[in-house]
């Protein structure tokens, strides 16, 4: 028998499932509501600072922590924004996406056999690489009856002896839930009771709607030097393609990130960090803009939905997803998901994708074209129609 030489942690992570997304998406004739990339191209101030620097020679390695004009842009939003105060210097890494943010967060904390609470349904990349270093899963609940958001006393059920961090994610992806300051209070309260770490993933923060508010549980009392708050550019600049995020957290939590980072990638793009220079520090009326656009797109999907046969969608208050509830229509949510996409030529993403409590449900982006979304939503409801048609 051939030896393998792939890491046993590899095969012991669930099944990397989403080149079916992708098979999907690339079929004839498909709209895909399945992706978070904004549809939305990357507003011209940022791109016109990119070439700029470009031209200028601004084409080698920066500082491996990130351009320190960029880090201190950051630290200053992070006062203004998130009451949230970070040394430039020591405190603030740069990184290659707010993906890479958690994974040199994790790979930098935990050891093998660490437990983290997570949600579920919650994001499906914490999953892998928490598996891809040892660390054991540990899922929380995140309900529909308490509108997609953790209850305090879930998450402290959850922790034992060997619990080391608790992740959380508002807005969320895939639920769209923005978690409220109690909710927070109550987790930063625990956190600090039986000491724990918080890993904060706020990439879809300036994406909220109807008067809600995001809180950086970094702010909150004795949780400054326990929590790692991630976020980054992509989604309310639409630049996902730049690669840009960062990682907030005490000192010796950067320098250990740092230093796996000087090690592999060095540091990211410099062209990429200008242009998100350009965005912190630039007009923000194209954020403003974006969301104006998301949140058209958001109510008139939610009302179509409900408007089709076996699906119930409530209002989601962040990011760019909705979550609706399937199981009215008596299939898995992987059955749902083949349906659509064979059959009406839609892809969505499976509930189950998102942890064991995102079965019954589907993730339906709004980060496509509203004409898209019209298109897409006719084709759902052509097909339950056909199928009832079918059944009389």
């Amino acid at each position: 028998m051939t030896k393998s030489y792939v890491a046993r942690s590899i095969f012991e992570a669930p099944p990397f499932r989403l080149d079916e997304i992708i098979k999907a998406s690339k079929m004839p004739n498909t709209i895909s509501l399945a992706f978070g990339e904004p549809d939305q191209a990357t507003p011209g101030h940022i791109i016109k600072a990119a070439i700029e620097a470009l031209k200028r020679g601004f084409t080698h390695y920066t500082a491996e922590k990130g351009y320190f004009h960029l880090r201190e842009a950051i630290s200053r939003k992070l006062k203004r924004e998130n009451s949230v105060e970070a040394n430039p210097q020591f405190e603030i890494l740069v990184t290659c996406g707010s993906g890479q943010a958690v994974d040199l967060a994790l790979r930098a904390t935990l050891n093998p056999r660490d437990e983290v609470l997570t949600p579920s349904p919650g994001f499906f990349a914490y999953q892998y690489c928490l598996r891809f270093i040892g660390a054991r899963v540990v899922w929380y609940p995140v309900l529909e009856d308490n509108e997609f958001k953790p209850r305090p006393d879930d998450i402290e059920d959850k922790v034992t002896s060997r619990t080391r961090m608790v992740i959380l994610n508002s807005p969320s992806n895939p639920t769209g839930a923005v978690l409220d300051k109690e909710t927070l209070r109550g987790i930063a309260e625990i956190a600090v009771d039986r000491d724990l770490m918080v890993l904060s993933d706020e990439i879809y923060e300036k994406l909220i709607y109807d008067g809600e508010r995001h809180y950086s549980i970094a702010s909150f009392p004795g949780m400054a030097n326990r929590t790692i708050t991630i976020n980054g550019f992509s989604k309310a600049y639409a630049m996902t393609g730049w690669r840009v995020g960062y990682a907030v957290a005490r000192r010796e939590i950067i320098e250990a990130m740092s230093k796996i980072q000087a090690n592999t990638c060095v540091c990211a793009s410099a062209a990429s960090q200008i242009a998100a220079l350009a965005a912190l520090t630039g007009p923000q009326k194209c954020v403003e803009s974006m969301l104006k656009e998301y949140r058209r797109r958001r109510d008139f999907l939610v009302n179509r939905l409900n408007e089709i046969e076996g699906f119930s969608c409530g209002t989601p208050r962040g990011a760019f997803y909705v979550f609706p509830n399937i199981t009215a229509l008596g299939v898995s949510s992987k059955e749902a998901f083949e349906l659509l996409a064979e059959k009406a030529r839609v892809v969505t993403m499976p509930g189950s994708f998102f942890g064991d409590l995102g079965e019954g449900y589907l993730r339906i982006s709004y980060a496509n074209s509203y004409v898209n979304i019209a298109k897409a939503l006719n084709r759902i409801e052509e097909l339950r129609l056909k199928k009832k048609g079918a059944n009389r």
